[in-house]
C-alpha cells in the first residue's frame, strides 16, 4: 500500500512515544511506501469549468532506525490524494477552523476517490467532548451550556464538579471546584468568555485517583489493554501531557461494556481508530483525530498496538 500521513511536522515527533510514528514503523516493516505532508499542504484548484483533484505536496520518507535523525527524506513532489491506497489523518487536536476546513478538503478528495481514515465526515460530526452524548448511559452527570446559572444550579445539585473547554487538548483548561464553590464565578468566566464560549460540565468521578483510562478501539474491536494515566503531586489531571502516569493494565468488565457498545457503531461510520476516555466506570471522551498512547500499552503489556493498527488498515483498503 501507498501510504500518505497527514501530521504535524515530522521533526516535531517524539519517537519514543509517539503513536504515528509506531503505526509508520510497522507499515515500513511491511513493505509499505510513506510520503507524508502537513494539513497546509493540502490544495483544491478549479479552472472554472473542471476542479480538482485534491492535491498536496508530500515529502517521501524511508525510516533508518535512529532515535534522533529517524527519517531520511527521498524526494518532494506535487500528488493527488487519491493515487495513495490510503490516508492516514494525524493532526493532533485542536480542532480548530483550520482543522475543519481541511476536513472539507479531506471529504472532497473521497469524492474523488481518496481512502481516508479516519473518514473527513465522521471526525467532524464526533467532537471529541460531545460525542459521548450520544451514549448518556455510560456517563456522568453533564451539563453541556454557555449560561453561568445553569452552572451554578449544576454545582449546587452535585457539588463537586469538573468544568472544562469543548476544544482544549491533553488536560488545558480543565478545573475541578468542589462544595465550597470556591472560584467558580471566575472560572466560568474564563471558559465562558462572558457567555460567548459554550462549555463542558460534568459530577466528579473519585475514581480519577485510580486513572484516566485510555481504551484505544481498532475497526470496532478494543486492544484489550488501557493505558491508565494517573494523577501525579495533588493533579485532577490524568492526561499525560500534564504529567501523568501512564500504567497500562487489562480492561475491565465494564470498559470491555463500553467499548464492544460503542465500537461497531462509530466503526461503521468510519472511525477505523478511536480513542475512549474512560474514568472508573464512566465514559468521559471519544478521541477521532489523533488518538495516542500506542508505544506505552505495547511496552508495557507485550500487545502490539501497531500491528493491530496496520492489520486493520491492509483489510480496511482490501475492503474499499
Amino acid at each position: 500500500m501507498k501510504l500518505l500521513f497527514i501530521a504535524d511536522p515530522l521533526e516535531s515527533f517524539k519517537t519514543y512515544k509517539d503513536s504515528t510514528y509506531a503505526m509508520m514503523r510497522e507499515a515500513a516493516r511491511r513493505g509499505h511506501p510513506l510520503a507524508v505532508c502537513e494539513p497546509r499542504h493540502l490544495r483544491w484548484v478549479s479552472d472554472g469549468q473542471v476542479g480538482g483533484p485534491v492535491r498536496a505536496q508530500v515529502r517521501d520518507i524511508t525510516l533508518t532506525g535512529d532515535a534522533d535523525a529517524w527519517f531520511r527524506e527521498t524526494a518532494v513532489r506535487e500528488a493527488a490524494l487519491r493515487d495513495f491506497d490510503a490516508v492516514l489523518m494525524r493532526k493532533d487536536p485542536p480542532f480548530d477552523s483550520e482543522y475543519f476546513y481541511a476536513t472539507h478538503l479531506l471529504e472532497q478528495a473521497e469524492r474523488e476517490g481518496a481512502r481516508v481514515y479516519n473518514k473527513a465526515r465522521a471526525l467532524r460530526d464526533h467532537p471529541e467532548k460531545l460525542a459521548i452524548l450520544e451514549f448518556p448511559q455510560f456517563i456522568t452527570p453533564t451539563l453541556v451550556t454557555r449560561e453561568a446559572q445553569a452552572v451554578r444550579a449544576f454545582h449546587a445539585e452535585h457539588g463537586d464538579i469538573i468544568l472544562k473547554p469543548l476544544d482544549g487538548m491533553g488536560g488545558m483548561g480543565i478545573f475541578r471546584v468542589k462544595d465550597d464553590g470556591l472560584n467558580l464565578g471566575s472560572i466560568i468566566e474564563t471558559l465562558n468568555k462572558d457567555g460567548v464560549q459554550t462549555l463542558m460540565v460534568q459530577k466528579f468521578i473519585p475514581a480519577i485517583a485510580q486513572g484516566d483510562k485510555r481504551i484505544l478501539v481498532i475497526g470496532g474491536v478494543p486492544v484489550p489493554h488501557a493505558l491508565a494515566r494517573i494523577p501525579q503531586g495533588g493533579e485532577v489531571r490524568g492526561n499525560l501531557a500534564a504529567g501523568g502516569k501512564g500504567v497500562a493494565q487489562p480492561l475491565t468488565a465494564r470498559d470491555r461494556e463500553i467499548a464492544e457498545t460503542l465500537g461497531p457503531i462509530l466503526a461503521a461510520r468510519g472511525l477505523l481508530l478511536v480513542g475512549l476516555d474512560v474514568i472508573g466506570e464512566q465514559l468521559t471522551e471519544i478521541n477521532v483525530t489523533s488518538p495516542t498512547c500506542f508505544r506505552e500499552i505495547s511496552d508495557q503489556s507485550g500487545f502490539d498496538v501497531a500491528k493491530r493498527f496496520v492489520d486493520a488498515l491492509e483489510a480496511a483498503v482490501a475492503a474499499a
